[in-house]
């Protein structure tokens, strides 16, 4: 496809490529649904059909939340806690380190209790224990007594530790969403949507969606055994907060259910019920209504703070204190373990980057591995190095000869099934994943191997469209068209996140009249045009970068500017401000 604008190459380093290669598919999507022309073609650049135009742009759980029955083992799992609540049974839930995990164990711990039910949470040590259930572990929980322990977005690869914890009478649930293989561990039950014997549709689902429906299922039994006659029953509506909040940061696509548990979990975020949540936003001083991006960008990394370099439990702790005291506090140490990880990262990514800029033309996979780097933030540099190179990433900390490592995807590149392969293969001590993300540990000899396998593998699926990275646009605007109105329309195609993007556009010959610093590395641009287009911008950590300079030092050259475009409300007053992520001269025709 021809570049838009002609931008090849911008001043990132970036091709510009529309995301709708045939236009007429959103001109027809538009004229089905009475929609404006703009959005017809958003909605077309991201898979919508004209049949699921409709619930799309209106999700709604009503017509969308399944029945938890259809998923395999979700009625024995059901069974199982509705017995051991009834009995006064101790439930351990058994959570992975990372947001996912973290909103999995609070929202159920938060609904098992609301039913009157004995709950504690557990969450392993990332450095000391590692990813996903372990046989000591579930044994303590058993000597300590619990008799029920629910693994959450974990368990579902761990044969020998669930095989241990069978054999010491306890009855394990895994409630995941990660790629299985054929043969399941041993336990009471494995609801999982990415089971290969399962039917579900809703594959895309994240941990906390499938907790969730766990949820509504012990919930609809309980009340069948007549169990609230005489209690309060939970509404588990009132825990959609939790749900939005992990399916957005797991970057799960959010398309059919996932979409509608985000935009009603958002609409419960606003009501700031839940005391953690609530101290996290005043901590990053967000005031403004929580949208996918609050999700992703400012809660979800602190809450994941503190089983990346911090205290495990940490971001559990928070999601089910009821003390406004206790909330604040753990907010302040969180939002400080955040900080660090930022530096950590910044260090990393550098790091990485000049490897990979050092090394021969990246393949179909990028691996790059060092000594010394932090193995909680390993994955968080594959993402920003997918992000740039737009090939799967896989980066390893190494430690006396023995690597940890993560992996990014994009889009058609099965990253989690690869690395389930190669650990068959005998290539890893242990892996797994899903298609957009998955996790090693890897013997410092077979870091090769593994790298060669994967590249085999993934090889052939693989198909950059040009040998410079592509940033994907919506469309080109002129400066008067960006309005307070067109933001507004485009709104209700949130929320905004993987498989969903939020729109980019393309802003055609504007001029910088102004650029100033704001915080550390931030640029404020004023932006105008010869038509008397105004319109203001942010580019975030710019200063000391080609962007940055390109903003400050324009002489009044025009340039067209590539960002997303955001409402800004202040004292009342809704503005319009584009959030700039690369430009380019705009050459004269």
């Amino acid at each position: 496809m021809a570049a838009v604008l002609g931008v090849e190459r911008s001043i990132g380093g970036w091709c510009w490529q529309p995301r709708l290669a045939d236009e007429r598919l959103g001109v027809a999507l538009a004229q089905r649904h009475d929609l404006p022309e703009l959005l017809g073609r958003v909605l077309a650049g991201r898979g919508v059909s004209a049949d699921d135009a409709e619930t799309f742009l209106s999700p709604s759980l009503r017509h969308q939340l399944p029945d938890p029955s259809n998923l395999k083992d979700m009625d024995a799992a059901a069974a199982r806690i509705c017995d051991a609540v009834q009995r006064g049974e101790t439930i351990a839930l058994f959570g992975d380190y990372d947001v996912d995990g973290a909103t999995s164990a609070a929202l159920l711990y938060r609904a098992f209790v609301s039913c009157g039910g004995k709950v504690r949470f557990y969450i392993p040590d990332r450095l000391r224990e590692g990813y996903g259930p372990n046989g000591p572990a579930l044994l303590t929980l058993g000597r300590e007594g619990a008799t029920v322990i629910v693994t959450l977005d974990c368990g579902t690869l761990a044969h020998a530790p669930l095989a241990t914890a069978a054999d010491s009478g306890l009855d394990v649930i895994v409630i995941d969403h990660h790629l299985a293989e054929p043969a399941l561990p041993r336990a009471h039950a494995v609801v999982n949507p990415n089971r290969l014997d399962e039917s579900s549709p809703h594959r895309h689902l994240a941990a906390v969606g499938v907790a969730f429906l766990l949820a509504v299922a012990v919930n609809r039994r309980l009340r069948a055994l007549g169990w609230f006659t005489h209690r309060q029953e939970p509404d588990l509506l009132d825990l959609l907060d939790l749900v939005a909040l992990g399916t957005v940061a797991d970057v799960v696509p959010l398309i059919g259910l996932n979409r509608a548990f985000v935009a009603q979990g958002l609409k419960v975020m606003a009501g700031r019920r839940n005391l953690g949540l609530a101290a996290l936003a005043d901590v990053a001083g967000i005031r403004q209504m929580p949208d996918a991006f609050t999700l992703g960008f400012v809660l979800g990394p602190r809450v994941n703070a503190g089983g990346r370099v911090g205290e495990s439990d940490l971001g559990v702790r928070i999601l089910t204190t009821d003390d406004a005291t206790e909330a604040a506090a753990l907010a302040r140490r969180l939002d400080g373990f955040n900080r660090e990880r930022q530096s950590i990262e910044a260090a990393m990514v550098h790091q990485a980057m000049a490897a990979v800029e050092a090394g021969p033309e990246p393949g179909p996979l990028i691996l790059v591995a060092q000594e010394g780097w932090h193995p909680g933030v390993v994955g968080i540099v594959a993402s920003r190095l997918k992000d740039r190179y737009q090939r799967p990433v896989c980066v390893v900390a190494l430690e006396n000869g023995v690597g940890r490592g993560s992996g990014r995807s994009i889009a058609g590149i099965d990253l989690g099934a690869a690395v389930i392969a190669a650990r068959q293969a005998g290539l890893l001590r242990n892996g797994g994943g899903h298609a957009m993300a998955a996790g090693f540990t890897v013997a410092e000899g077979q870091i090769q191997a593994f790298r060669d396998f994967l590249i085999d593998r993934i090889g052939t699926d693989f198909m950059p469209t040009s040998r410079l990275p592509t940033l994907s646009l919506d469309g080109t605007l002129a400066l008067a068209a960006a309005t307070p109105d067109f933001v507004e329309k485009l709104a209700r195609l949130a929320p905004f996140g993987a498989g969903n993007p939020e729109p980019r556009f393309a802003i055609v010959a504007a001029r910088v009249a102004k650029a100033d610093v704001v915080g550390e590395s931030h640029l404020r641009c004023f932006l105008a045009d010869g038509q008397g287009g105004r319109l203001g911008g942010i580019c975030f950590r710019a200063v000391g970068t080609e962007l940055g300079k390109a903003l400050r030092e324009t002489a009044g050259a025009p340039l067209h500017l590539a960002g997303h475009l955001r409402a800004d409300i202040w004292q009342g007053e809704t503005r319009v401000q584009l959030q700039i992520e690369d430009a380019a001269p705009a050459l004269p025709k």
